[in-house]
């Protein structure tokens, strides 16, 4: 996440009114800037730091905000900044593991537009979008779906069918993807390097789609998360490297540190299924059950084979959670 300075897209670059069919100006308003305090002994301060800055997009007429779930993991505060600069303070509402949405609820009166959801199952590649930051059109950038495919996260976390798009924002974190007739259709989450070939590195944000939000949302909203069994968690950090799976680090006090696995350990199988790419393994892990279950992982150390067992956690149950009010 980069820092949120006095920064500018290219002109170039921003979306123009008089290429869409909607109030652009008004779009734009509703992305709100977002600012999160976390405290220092929190479970994700190591890997997320205290002081996470981003975007959230206002989808409801009462202040709810929804951004990229990592800025607001553990907060206990919550900055919301208006494009017109007013600042009003936010609760964490909710956090979905699986999708990587979370939600703030406003304190104070927002005052403007809800930016309506769209369909992101209706994205075809290489259409236009905008992906906006917090502070109108200087702050976004006129895009195009450049791909929708599987995308896994060294952090257990895969989503089928991620969206990219480019160019890429500088400020990607909970920027909002707004379609062609003016709608949401999904949340910025990272910023990617691809390469074409060995001279040449292409940059694009990967985006969450927003049809991922509506199976979950009336749950977010009354129990801060899914209402269903919790994913099998290890709390391991996983990469692909040279066509193999190697561990660069574990969680502290995880399953996976209380099973003895180690940076450097190479995975080759869970539960007797050889695994070769990130999302192989962490299907393969979920499939075994609900959090607790027990996952036989085999992986090599040193040259020698060990067969481990790794008694499962719940995720959240790791974390600091909201309070709900």
């Amino acid at each position: 996440m980069p820092s949120s300075g006095d920064w500018k897209i290219p002109p170039a670059a921003q979306p123009k009114a008089e290429g869409y069919k909607f109030d652009l100006d008004q779009a734009l308003s509703a992305v709100v800037s977002l600012r999160a305090e976390v405290p220092a002994d929190a479970t994700t301060a190591e890997t997320l730091g205290t002081e996470r800055a981003g975007h959230g997009v206002v989808i409801g007429d009462r202040g709810l905000v929804l951004t990229i779930g990592y800025l607001i993991t553990e907060a206990e505060a919550v900055w919301l900044r208006t494009i017109d600069g007013r600042v009003v303070p936010g609760h964490p509402l909710a956090f979905d593991h699986e999708t990587g949405f979370g939600l703030v609820q406003a304190l104070g009166r927002l005052d403007l537009p809800v930016l309506p959801l769209g369909k992101s199952a209706d994205l075809l590649v290489g259409e236009h979008a905008i992906l906006a930051a917090a502070g109108g059109r200087h702050r976004a950038v006129a895009a195009r779906i450049v791909a929708r495919q599987e995308f896994a996260g060294y952090w257990e976390y895969v989503l089928d069918d991620a969206i990219f798009t480019a160019p890429a924002h500088p400020n990607w974190g909970g920027t909002g993807l707004i379609n062609a007739a003016g709608e949401l259709v999904g949340i910025g989450s990272l910023h990617l390097e691809q390469r074409r070939d060995p001279d040449t590195v292409f940059h694009v944000n990967m985006i969450v789609p927003i049809d991922l939000l509506t199976p979950v949302l009336d749950d977010l909203l009354r129990h801060g998360r899914p209402n269903r069994p919790a994913r099998p968690w290890l709390g391991v950090y996983v990469t692909e490297l040279e066509d193999k799976l190697v561990v660069v680090g574990v969680a502290k006090d995880s399953p996976a540190q209380r099973a003895d696995l180690r940076a450097g350990d190479v995975l080759l199988s869970v539960a007797d299924d050889s695994v070769d790419t990130l999302a192989a393994l962490f299907k393969r892990i979920w499939s075994l059950g609900a959090a607790g279950v027990e996952v036989p992982i085999t992986v090599q150390r040193d040259g020698r084979m060990l067969a481990l067992r790794v008694t499962s956690g719940d995720r959240q149950r790791f974390l600091r959670m909201p309070r709900m009010h």
